[in-house]
């Protein structure tokens, strides 16, 4: 009966318990993981008492309360997605949280922060939040996720340490306040409506780059990233850029070190074809040349040499020498050539 009505009970808490180890202090034999999703909880007050719990796994729930974190001191590990939650972080910090899964509830705003030192990874996806902030004094912050809610702009993220950011699906039009982001690998700025990729530049570990349905329109833009040099991936598709004669393989030599661009794996093929399309070696524009001339020569009107017949009625005299590979026809061709130069031209 307790569970219908959405209020967490001992045995099913009991259920939902695994994973037995030692406590933080070392001083008992207790479960240290909690696993509940989907089983249409609204209150886990009874909670309060599990404070040896160390991850805490609650998705797909209808929580909107989650003040009984405040009892578990040791907690690294929290899930929460898909709940009812309006506030979060509405409990006195655990020391070593370090992994919170927050997306899919409806919070509309970011708390301040500066108590949880050790967050390492904060995913707000699937929200209603406006504007980034409190994440000032998060020294440890690698990874965020924003993507699904209301943002306008880029900014509350000076000199953290995110490696991974998701800021896809808002209303950006500007990337802007990531300069001071010198350990972001990973970023994912799809379905915005963002035209320019300034901003992106002196990024010395940058490696991914999802722009997909922007409103990037210029080849130019890509000079912004032209000099990024661990830079692997480029998203662009659904960008008017796209409909750019030559866009292709512009965009690959202009960012020879990439491996992949719109989903698409680049061959060395390709490059090389970019190249030699761009600014090609002068080896390469030898054999054009030649080509050229060649197939220019051919295109000629064919006459017979005036020089080699003794009359314009006299019969044309050709001299077809056969025989094996390397017997010496060019040789004597050339010989009979100088004897009788008069009828015959080597040719």
């Amino acid at each position: 009966q307790a569970q219908w009505e959405g209020v967490l009970d001992e045995d099913t808490a009991a259920e939902g318990l695994h994973t037995l180890g030692y406590s933080a202090p070392g001083t008992e034999y207790v479960y240290l993981h909690l696993t509940l999703p989907g089983c249409d909880l609204s209150d886990i007050n009874i909670l309060s008492g599990y404070v040896h719990l160390q991850k805490m796994e609650l998705s797909s729930n209808k929580i909107n309360d989650l003040s009984c974190v405040s009892h578990m001191p040791y907690l690294i590990e929290l899930n929460a997605s898909q709940n009812e939650l309006t506030t979060y972080f509405n409990f006195k910090p655990p020391k070593n949280l370090r992994d919170v899964d927050f997306s899919h509830n409806r919070i509309p705003k970011m708390e301040d922060l500066s108590a949880y030192q050790s967050l390492t990874k904060l995913l707000l996806d699937y929200n209603e939040i406006e504007e980034i902030r409190g994440l000032e004094k998060c020294p440890s912050l690698t990874q965020l996720g924003l993507s699904h809610n209301r943002l306008t702009a880029i900014r509350g993220l000076e000199n953290l340490p995110i490696r991974i950011l998701n800021l896809s699906f808002n209303q950006i039009e500007k990337v802007t306040g990531l300069k001071s982001l010198k350990a972001l690998q990973k970023v994912d700025l799809s379905c915005n409506k963002i035209n320019s990729l300034q901003g992106l530049e002196e990024h010395p570990v940058l490696e991914v780059i999802n722009l997909e349905d922007n409103q990037v329109a210029e080849l130019s833009e890509i000079k912004w990233i032209e000099d990024l040099p661990l830079l692997r991936v480029l998203n662009l598709l659904k960008n008017p850029i796209q409909e750019q004669g030559g866009y292709w393989l512009s965009a690959i030599f202009m960012l020879l070190r990439i491996t992949e661009l719109d989903l698409k794996k680049i061959s060395v093929e390709e490059k090389v074809t970019a190249v030699n399309r761009r600014d090609p070696p002068p080896e390469v524009v030898a054999a054009e040349d030649h080509r050229i001339h060649v197939l220019s020569n051919i295109l000629q009107p064919q006459r017979v040499l005036d020089s080699t017949l003794p009359a314009a009625d006299d019969p044309y005299p050709m001299l077809v020498l056969l025989g094996p590979v390397a017997c010496g026809k060019r040789e004597i061709a050339l010989k009979i050539c100088r004897q009788f130069k008069t009828f015959f031209r080597f040719g």
